[in-house]
């Protein structure tokens, strides 16, 4: 057995930014929310948005809007990012994966490791529906799960719990500040994939999948 194999017992994944890159409809969608409403948006503040879920991610943009909203108002425009994302996400294909996420999912599982996903978009199965590897999880957990968004360890701690497993046991994989703050509160190791000027909390950073590999870890 080697001597990741031997360390840990599953590899729990983001999705967005880690298998699949759908953060340009997110950027999309959000524009069209947020010009809506005459907040100023760019892909600049789009960055504040990783990692959090679609209110916080609504009251991020609101509170640079000109008046303030009601409830009711933010359930709607929630509602409206939301089916317009999913119009977006429908034309999704298997050939939308990030290069290297097929790869690094079957490299853990040859090594008899389990896999887990923790994302907090609602879309989560339809997304790994459309890329086609709903199959390559043992187990998903996504907003609907959770009461607490990340950084919040919750989603991480139920996605350990769900494969049987102590988060000690489970490597985390995030591309967002809050996911890697996440996985590091629930007590995992935590690689970083992107920047490591950014992800400063992440054990281990790689610029790509293309660069995951069990075995450095």
């Amino acid at each position: 057995m080697s001597r990741t194999a031997g360390r840990y017992k599953a590899v729990i994944f983001d999705l967005d930014g880690v298998i699949t890159d759908t953060a340009h409809y997110h950027y999309l969608a959000w524009k069209r929310t947020a010009d809506s409403v005459g907040a100023p948006f760019d892909e600049e503040f789009n960055e504040q948005l990783k990692g959090v879920d679609r209110m916080g991610s609504l009251a991020l943009i609101l509170a640079r809007a000109p008046r303030s909203f009601s409830n009711e108002e933010k359930l709607a425009l929630a509602d409206a990012k939301n089916r317009h994302y999913q119009e977006l996400i429908a034309t999704m294909t298997p050939g939308d994966l990030l290069p290297g996420a097929l790869d690094a999912l079957e490299a853990v599982r040859a090594a008899g490791l389990k896999t887990g996903l923790a994302s907090v978009s609602k879309n989560a199965f339809t997304v790994l529906d459309r890329l086609g590897i709903r199959d390559r999880f043992d187990t998903v957990v996504d907003a609907a799960q959770i009461a607490n968004s990340k950084p919040h360890p919750e989603i991480f701690l139920t996605a350990a719990a769900q494969l049987g497993l102590a988060p000690v046991d489970c490597l985390g994989v995030e591309d967002a500040v809050a996911g890697v703050a996440s996985i590091k509160d629930a007590g995992m190791v935590a690689v970083g994939v992107g920047k490591p000027e950014v992800l400063t909390q992440a054990d281990r950073v790689i610029p790509s999948m293309l660069e995951f590999r069990l075995e450095d870890y």
